[in-house]
């Protein structure tokens, strides 16, 4: 333990939180949907029933997505430390996707989701991590670089801004072990929400890109949603006050600031209503608004999600839910 600290700390210091870099471009992500509740839960759609496939990669390519964010659950596919060796069987099932993906002419976007050890304990998870990801990285190196990884998803709880840089120091090495300019990208504390932005460094490196995710105001968009906390009961908070405007308007503030402070453009990582507690049209009304607001500042938008979670695909009569790629910007059939 004390040797895993004193690595990372060391790492660190390799990678320092001020970006005294050219950045490189922001990442053309344009239009992304998320591939929700199927990698990521504890075994492949414990959470829904719709198992992914070549086809759904050209559908979504179809429809004018040019990206796709696919959430994966390593940390639970392992054997013991230190090595920590993934599953084959588990790394060969997400390769067919990745390759089916990249196939379908999207960018994607690879993640570690729910590592729920490393969020209660970043410094005792670090170590696992960064082992995981340098056998992610060693696997995928010679694949597009259309393919970006995602070291983890949603820093909480014990994983902040403050630890942030030195907790993913030796995960970031290793990964540029292997693939020196992939695109790597972080997202900042607290659930990576966008107020995240105003304390998120990055390290000291051009082909690391900031992600934020957008769900205000969280008591209309998790409505009905038990599983969030004291939420409001399922369609009893409308969207559109003037309330809401005027914190959609302080948000896009928000990301503004954190550009100018930077010089970075992050994406929208993860942004939806859940289609258990609002209805239809209210989600098409929510996509709309945040989509007119945050797209004059050029900032690219991952929709959660496709077809198992808060769905713009209906996998039981196998058609898009009507106004829901409108309003995100995309042509209806």
């Amino acid at each position: 333990m004390r040797t895993v600290t004193f690595a990372a700390m060391s790492l660190a210091l390799a990678f320092p939180s001020q970006p005294a870099f050219a950045q490189a471009e922001p990442l053309p992500v344009g239009t992304c949907i998320n591939l929700g509740n199927h990698l990521e839960s504890p075994q492949e759609n414990d959470w829904g029933s719709h198992v992914l496939g070549p086809a759904d990669f050209a559908r979504i390519r179809a429809a004018g997505f040019e990206t796709v964010r696919l959430p994966v659950r390593w940390a639970n596919k392992t054997g013991g430390g230190p090595d920590y060796t993934i599953d084959p069987a588990w790394m060969a099932r997400v390769t067919e996707l990745v390759d089916a993906a990249l196939a379908a002419d999207l960018n994607v976007i690879m993640n570690s989701h729910n590592f729920e050890e490393l969020h209660a304990d970043p410094d005792a998870n670090a170590a696992k991590l960064a082992a995981m990801w340098r056998q992610i990285a060693a696997h995928f190196a010679d694949r597009s670089d259309r393919l970006w990884f995602e070291p983890e998803n949603e820093p909480h709880d014990a994983f902040t801004n403050d630890n942030l840089v030195r907790i993913m120091a030796p995960t970031l090495a290793a990964i540029r072990e292997t693939n020196p300019t992939r695109p790597v990208i972080f997202g900042g504390g607290n659930w990576s929400g966008i107020d995240s932005l105003a304390t998120l460094d990055l390290p000291d490196d051009p082909n690391v890109h900031p992600t934020f995710h957008y769900y205000a105001p969280f008591d209309f968009t998790h409505q009905g949603a038990t599983w969030a906390g004291p939420v409001p009961e399922a369609n009893t908070r409308p969207y559109g006050t003037s309330a809401d405007a005027a914190t959609l308007q302080a948000d896009v503030d928000k990301l503004r600031a954190y550009i100018a402070r930077t010089g970075m453009t992050p994406f929208m990582g993860e942004t939806g209503a859940f289609d258990g507690g609002v209805s239809l049209d209210q989600r098409i009304a929510y996509h709309t608004a945040v989509r007119e607001a945050f797209g004059p500042t050029g900032v690219g938008m991952c929709a959660w999600a496709y077809a198992n979670t808060f769905p713009f695909w209906d996998s039981q009569s196998e058609t898009w839910l009507p106004g829901l790629r409108a309003a995100f910007g995309l042509p209806e059939d």
